[in-house]
């Protein structure tokens, strides 16, 4: 587990942009199971350099540019809400665990999943132009 001082900062980065953040797995539970009516952007939020570099940046930089977003933003913290992430990873499945990682539900169904690997390697701006379409698809 890595210490609160230390993640702090990176959990502030996408809560000061509109994201509740869920440390517990029924706070999880209650944004995402037999959730009905809207989209749901959850992401796995991780200290690496690929969530600080290319992910977060994407992230929000997608919902500053698109018309259509998702109707809840929501966000658990791989290596510290471990009950949290660990449910989250229930709902991605058949996705193996990843983080950073990033998810939309729609009427809390599953429907679009960006794994690591499809984040390194990529820049913020690639990552929010997928997202910018996405969101188009979805929301």
């Amino acid at each position: 587990m890595y210490p609160e001082h230390l993640v702090a900062p990176m959990r502030q980065d996408l809560v000061s942009a509109g994201f509740k953040e869920l440390k517990t797995s029924a706070e999880v539970d209650q944004q995402l199971k037999d959730d009905v009516g809207g989209t749901n952007l959850l992401v796995i939020n991780s200290v690496c350099g690929c969530a600080a570099g290319a992910a977060r940046p994407g992230i929000k930089w997608a919902l500053q540019q698109s018309d259509k977003k998702p109707s809840k933003l929501t966000t658990v913290f791989a290596g510290v809400d471990t009950d949290a992430v660990a449910r989250a990873r229930q709902y991605t499945l058949p996705y193996p665990p990843s983080s950073p990682s990033i998810a939309l539900f729609k009427d809390g169904q599953l429907i679009h999943f960006i794994e690591r690997h499809h984040i390194e390697g990529r820049n913020a701006q690639m990552i929010g132009q997928h997202l910018v379409e996405v969101f188009k698809e979805y929301c």
